[in-house]
């Protein structure tokens, strides 16, 4: 069984939602107690990642007070954010600056909406003996100034909430949903709406586009549609082969586009189906992969009896990473969906987001992937996979050449001449 997971922050809120920075070397976790006059704030947090001490650690950059706004779910596009609270989506834009006071700092701006730049953790000056550089929270130097650019009405609702955001690969397009059940487009940065129609009787639960821009939309209505602009392409039967199961015992909860490594061309779809009806003696939840272009299911698999409450993919397509409303955390192998790391109760409730470190040695260190939790608990946890070992292929031949040569040599002890 895996260590219990380090804690890497914690926030004076609940969190719901999360965001890795990967130019920056940025997370952004966000949440909050909402309007309710309990005393407990609203914010978004920027946390700077770096390895010191031999962990990887949390630095809080700045806290963005968001009023009386809970921030239920986060979408980034270069150095701009798009926020979800309450039934609006706003739209952020942040910098970094370095302060005057501090000690030598490489610093490095976000990368711009549908722009690049150099992947990776700024480099900073290695911190002072004692002064606690491994897994834990510091305030550092730099700071981050936040403005916002719009403020859009994304659900129409009496309950009013805006469930899903997600950005087109360009980024020049974001899809939001809500508790109304519509699916709105809007063109980026304008937010200039391009689209607006009612996709699903009930609550959208997510929203995934692919590169050619077709939306897939997930409801509490049990299903799950591809759309191109307002016309329905398919819709997805993930048990059509599993005639056991009755359309309706499971509800499509969370869906998301990945790569597959070292094929170019390919695209996958994940989604993760749940129990519609809560039992004494819970049924499996499941998770399908389906091809990205031709959309038809490529594999099923059981993924434990724990509902599963967020997906994430990593940025080559290898890994999945789930949360559970128990609070635990796994990490699945994207090509045949078999579970390589899981944490019972890491959080002890509902994990409300994950996300994947990007692939690289300067983040990963001895580690095959690493992923980021963060729970109504208030808690950043991070979870590490360890390399797994594998056989050398060198040893692999030379075994293979002593068992030709014990073969040979058999055969010429039981067939003299036989060389």
């Amino acid at each position: 069984m895996p260590p219990r997971p380090p804690e890497l922050y914690r926030a004076p809120f609940p969190l719901y939602a999360l965001q890795l920075h990967r130019e920056a070397g940025l997370a952004l976790v966000a949440g909050g107690g909402g309007a309710a006059k309990t005393g407990i704030r609203n914010g978004l947090h920027f946390l700077r990642l770096e390895w010191g001490g031999g962990a990887l650690s949390a630095s809080l950059l700045h806290a963005h007070d968001t009023e009386t706004r809970a921030t239920m779910t986060l979408a980034l596009a270069g150095d701009l954010i798009a926020a979800g609270q309450d039934a609006a989506c706003h739209i952020l834009s942040f910098r970094l600056h370095q302060s005057a006071g501090g000690g030598e700092e490489e610093e490095r701006a976000p990368g711009k909406a549908g722009g690049g730049g150099e992947k990776g953790l700024r480099r900073r000056k290695a911190p002072p003996p004692g002064s606690g550089s491994g897994g834990d929270t510091r305030k550092e130097t730099s700071e981050v100034t936040v403005e916002t650019l719009h403020c859009v009405q994304t659900d129409t609702s009496p309950d009013a909430l805006q469930k899903a955001v997600s950005f087109s690969d360009d980024h020049s397009l974001l899809a939001t949903g809500g508790v109304d059940g519509f699916l709105r487009v809007w063109e980026f940065p304008s937010m200039k709406k391009t689209l607006e129609f009612q996709a699903h009787n009930g609550e959208i639960e997510d929203i995934a586009l692919s590169p050619d821009n077709k939306v897939v939309t997930v409801g509490r209505d049990f299903q799950c549609c591809v759309w191109q602009r307002d016309q329905l392409v398919t819709g997805l039967h993930w048990n059509e082969n599993l005639p056991s199961i009755p359309d309706k015992a499971y509800r499509y909860q969370a869906c998301r586009f990945g790569t597959v490594e070292d094929q170019a061309k390919a695209l996958r779809l994940y989604t993760v189906q749940i129990p519609y009806k809560r039992e004494r003696r819970p049924p499996p939840c499941y998770i399908t992969k389906w091809d990205g272009h031709s959309f038809l299911p490529l594999l099923t698999r059981p993924c434990g009896n724990e509902v599963i409450s967020c997906l994430s993919v990593s940025d080559t397509g290898t890994f999945l990473g789930l949360g559970t409303v128990t609070g635990s955390v796994a990490i699945l192998v994207a090509f045949s969906l078999q579970r390589l790391y899981y944490v019972r109760e890491a959080h002890g409730i509902v994990v409300t987001a994950v996300a994947f470190l990007p692939e690289t040695p300067e983040l990963l260190k001895n580690n095959e992937a690493a992923l980021l939790s963060v729970a109504v608990d208030s808690r950043c946890r991070l979870h590490q996979l360890p390399c797994r070992r594998s056989f050398p292929v060198w040893l692999l031949l030379l075994l293979c050449a002593g068992l030709t040569v014990g073969a040979v040599l058999l055969l010429q002890l039981a067939f003299p001449g036989f060389l």
